[in-house]
Order: C-alpha cells, then structure tokens, then sequence
C-alpha cells in the first residue's frame, strides 16, 4: 500500500462553489459573504445524521408560519436510492407541460442552494439568505418552546416550504431526507407518494430488514392518494401494500400496472419505450443518463405524473407523449455516473452503499468500454462501506483511497485498511487529499497507454463527488 501525503498543487485543487479564491480571502460581493454567514448558523444545528425522531419541531413552525405546505400540491418521494434522480426527472416532466415547479432534494452536490429549485434552478444565494431570515425570529420560538432545538434538515424543510408558497408553485416535488413517517418533510399530504427501491441503508435508525426499512417509508403515503412502488423486495413490498389498504390508498406497482418495455443504448444515454399506469405505451423516449437504475426511475417519474393528473388506472387516457419525451429530454443528475472530463474519462457517481454500487458497476458495464478503470473512493463513517467497496472490486484495476473534507468523512487510514482487505494491498494506494487522489487517480490510469479505454471514477458519497465536481471545474 503506496501511502503519500503530497502538498505540492496540481491540476485539481479545490475551488470553492461561490467563486471566492481558494485561499478563504473573503469573496467579492455581499451575496457569498451572507450565504456563508447563515451556512455557519445552519451547521451550528443538530446535523442530518442526528437525529430526534419527531414531527413536533416541524408541525410547530408550519403553524406559526400559516402552514405553508398546505398551499400547493405535492408530489413525495422516499426510498433508499433514486430519489434526487426521480425528483429532477418529475420536476422536468411537470415543466413541459407548463406548470411552475418547486423541488427540494437532499443531500446537495455543491452548493447548499441546490436544495431548494425553483422552475429547476436552484434558488439564489440572495433569496436562500432572505427565506432564512424572514423564519430566522419563528424557528428561534420554537427552539424555545421545544425540548430539542430544530435541527439543520428541519430548518431548510421549513425554508423550501415557505419558498413554495411564496413563489408561488403549482407543484412541489419533495424528496425525504431519511425514512419517511417521521422525516420533516412528512407535513405535507401529498397526493402522490413515489417509493423508490428499498434496499439496506441507515440500518442503525431505520430498521435492519428491508421489511422494517419499508415500515418507515410507507409512512408517506396518505389516504386517497396513489402510491408509485417501484420494484421491491417482498417483505418490504407487503408492508407497503398493508399500509395502502390502510389509507384507502391506490397502489400502482412497477413490473405490473406500469414499467419499462424496452430500452437501447444510444449516445450520451438510453432511449427507451415505457408503459403508463394506463397501459399505454410511451415510445422513442431519449433519455440523457445511463444504466437499467435510470430507466426505471423514468418509468416511476411518468407514472407518477400520470397519477398527478389523473390519467391511467380506471380513467385510462395518456399524456402528450411529445410533452413526456420533452421532458425527459432535459433531464440531468449532477453526480450520477456523470462524465466530467475526457482523455482519460473521469466519471463520478454517488453511490454510497452497496445497492447503489451494484447499479453503477452494472450500468457503467453497459454503457462504457473501459479498458482499465481507476477508482477514487471516500465514503462517510455511518454506512456499509465493505459491502460498497466489495460491489466495485470487480469494476476496478485499482483504487485511490481518500477523504472529503465533513466530520462525516471514514477516516483515511480505517478505510484503507478495509480496502486492503478487499482488493489487496497491491491495488490500494491512499493520498489523503481528494485533490491528489484524483490527480493519482489519473496517473494510473494513463498507465493502461490506451486513453480511450482508459477512465477514473470518483464515488462513495455524494460529498465527495461534489468536492470532486468543484475540483474539475464543471458547472
């Protein structure tokens, strides 16, 4: 195991999102300076990966503030991975047929502003700042009166909804943050719940089968609404039928009522034939990502439009399959097997437990003809990291153990030695810093002498590979 700490510059150092130098000297211009300001207040709050499992805070400040959730229809997804990529393919699906969209997703890549997205743009810093402090005096109140303080997801929770209304949007798209019975988002009643597949993640908080998992997440859906299921394991696909017969819920479940027909690589992504909820066909759909994973996103997104507006199911009918094929048409996910630079192909993706692995290793075996892979890993403590670095061993010639720069970071050396173990100490080199580790990364791969089939992928977690994106400059 090559361990190296270099501190001389290369090709990737870090340049932060604001535009302000990479040496900390103060930005130029008030805007990142108060954005920065209220980043420092939201991070002196109980952090994501803390938590006080309760609606209380939140129902709270939606009271003070005049319950603005109840102002807008809602769309709510929960699930262990596909969430953000299914939010931004429904919010892209809703624009084309021209209604005003508020999504809010989480975690972000590289800017807290991500978070919030107004018509599918991330709102201002100028406007993050001034929702802030216009609920700044009303969280205060409820810190007060509550046990526990508001926490940093509860606050941003409450600023997306209060942004909503203000907009005002025609439809919110709201992504969990974990679980889904208690997570803050759970104060809307949306009329569609969207549940992604349900795989093994934060075992610790929600439950160690697939089927407890789904205990929690099936807490989205409402009475009367339409439940959009994805694939699932069984035990975990009964628990979320039990709660919809609970609900008087409807259930529209992938594989039966609605599904992917068809699919073929095409370039810079798939096109693919998919059937609604009224068993209409959707046909000739390009859409700009990659791998089977994505594919079944988009055919839960169209579903869940559909049951949106009422189309499918008893009523039958489709949507204006050239508004649907628009839409998917301008679909992105930043950080989702997302090509970055080229000669070698550097590639991230953010995957950050073994159900995520697994799809990226297989769509990445589909869609690039990689001769010699590199990978660049940093993962956070409080996931199955064995488990994810055991799913891409096959992918990868080598691997270039790092770390990004939150609390939440597995330290360097702990994750190293779990890479030895997986991969042997042969293929691991560690560089502690993510700017060296890729610029490693590189170096290694280019080794191969076959550029064109030579690549590097930075994964683990999404905060790495939102560094990363800062590092390589894309926008």
């Amino acid at each position: 195991m090559d361990v190296s700490d270099k501190a001389d510059p290369n090709p990737y150092t870090l340049r932060p999102a604001d535009g302000s130098p990479a040496d900390g000297s103060p930005a130029d211009g008030s805007p990142a300076d108060a954005l920065r300001d209220v980043e420092v207040e939201l991070s002196e709050r109980w952090p994501e990966n803390k938590l006080e499992p309760s609606l209380d805070r939140i129902e709270a400040l939606m009271d003070i503030l005049g319950q603005p959730q109840r102002s807008f229809p809602s769309v709510h997804i929960t699930g262990t991975n596909g969430k953000t990529s299914t939010a931004r393919m429904i919010e892209q699906l809703f624009s084309a047929f021209e209604l005003r969209t508020g999504r809010y997703t989480s975690p972000h890549v590289e800017s807290v502003t991500e978070r919030i997205s107004l018509d599918g743009a991330p709102i201002t810093p100028e406007r993050f700042v001034e929702v802030y402090r216009d609920i700044e005096p009303y969280v205060r109140m409820v810190d007060e009166r509550e046990p526990v303080a508001m926490s940093f997801f509860e606050v941003l929770t409450g600023m997306a909804y209060a942004a909503f209304a203000d907009a005002p949007v025609d439809v919110a798209v709201v992504e969990v943050g974990m679980g889904g019975s208690w997570d803050a988002t759970n104060v809307i009643d949306a009329g569609v719940a969207v549940i992604t597949p349900i795989g093994l993640d934060h075992t610790d908080k929600l439950g160690e089968t697939t089927g407890e998992i789904a205990v929690e997440k099936s807490g989205i859906i409402k009475s009367d609404a339409v439940a959009v299921v994805a694939q699932q394991q069984l035990d975990a696909a009964q628990v979320i039928l039990r709660r919809a017969v609970e609900v008087d819920a409807t259930v529209a479940r992938e594989g039966m009522e609605f599904g992917v027909v068809r699919r073929e690589l095409a370039i810079s992504g798939q096109l693919v034939t998919l059937r609604g909820i009224g068993g209409e066909e959707y046909e000739d759909i390009f859409l700009p990502l990659h791998g089977e994973h994505q594919a079944q996103n988009a055919a839960l997104a169209l579903a869940a439009v559909e049951a949106f507006f009422g189309v499918g199911g008893a009523r039958g009918g489709q949507l204006d399959a050239d508004k649907v094929r628009q839409g998917f048409s301008g679909v992105s996910s930043p950080g989702r097997l997302e090509v970055v630079r080229r000669s070698p192909t550097i590639l991230l993706d953010a995957a950050h437990n073994p159900h995520g692995a697994h799809a990226a290793v297989t769509a990445i075996g589909e869609s690039f003809g990689f001769t010699r892979l590199v990978g660049v890993i940093g993962t956070s403590g409080d996931k199955d990291v064995a488990g994810l670095l055991e799913a891409f061993e096959p992918l990868l010639a080598e691997v270039v153990i790092t770390q990004n720069s939150t609390h939440r970071a597995m330290d360097v050396d702990a994750l190293a030695a779990l890479a030895v173990e997986v991969f042997g100490e042969d293929r691991v080199q560690v560089e502690p810093r993510l700017d060296d580790a890729i610029a490693a990364a590189v170096t290694l791969a280019e080794e191969e002498g076959d550029l064109g089939g030579a690549g590097v992928l930075v994964t683990g977690s999404v905060i790495t590979v939102g560094e990363a994106r800062l590092l390589l400059g894309r926008k």
